[in-house]
């Protein structure tokens, strides 16, 4: 990969990587919820997920759509299934210290389950081997998962410091339901992506 293409992929990974989108939404909220020690799972499970899943879509998982059209329909249902399944969890979600069980972060397996189901990788894993992997040899596909990788992490701990930010703002219950529930309205409205895929 030639150093005028890595800078464009890795320029194409930033914007994608740390504009809002479910797993940057969730990742906020956990972050404002659980802070930074218990969201670790979930955003490695992010940082990871992403580019594991770059790498069989890089290398022909995507002639499935072909081979089975309705599969396109399946991701569709299953996404937005868990995607509102996700956002009641993320109403649910308490501080910790208040004495009562309303949620945990997610883990680092659902976290990275999680990628196979978001309209807004499957874009950009679709968007990012065409563009700087259309050989979809391993080697390509591999430099892409990497640049993914590396940009993904730092963009994951951004999201959680900035959720682990704002909950110095979340001193009450009223303000942190508030902050919930608006969190899992932008989860909601962000499937607009997976009914246009």
């Amino acid at each position: 990969m030639t150093l005028d293409l890595l800078l464009a992929l890795s320029t194409f990974a930033a914007v994608t990587l740390f504009t809002p989108g479910p797993n940057n939404v969730m990742l906020m909220t956990s972050g404002a919820n659980f802070g930074l020690p218990r969201t670790l799972p979930h955003l490695f499970g992010v940082a990871i997920g992403f580019p594991v899943m770059i790498v069989p879509v890089g290398l022909g998982a995507m002639r499935l759509f072909d081979i089975w059209p309705p599969a396109h329909t399946v991701l569709k249902v299953v996404a937005v299934v868990y995607m509102l399944y996700l956002a009641w969890k993320l109403t649910k979600a308490t501080a910790p210290g208040e004495g009562k069980v309303g949620g945990r972060p997610l883990t680092f397996l659902q976290a990275a389950a999680f990628q196979w189901v978001n309209p807004k990788g499957w874009s950009m894993a679709l968007g990012a081997i065409t563009l700087y992997a259309a050989s979809r040899d391993l080697p390509a596909v591999l430099w892409v998962s990497g640049v993914f990788l590396v940009i993904g992490t730092a963009s994951a701990f951004c999201w959680v410091l900035l959720g682990r930010e704002v909950r110095r703002w979340l001193t009450n219950a009223r303000r942190l339901r508030v902050f919930n529930w608006t969190m899992a309205g932008l989860l909601v409205a962000s499937l607009g992506m997976a009914l246009f895929l």
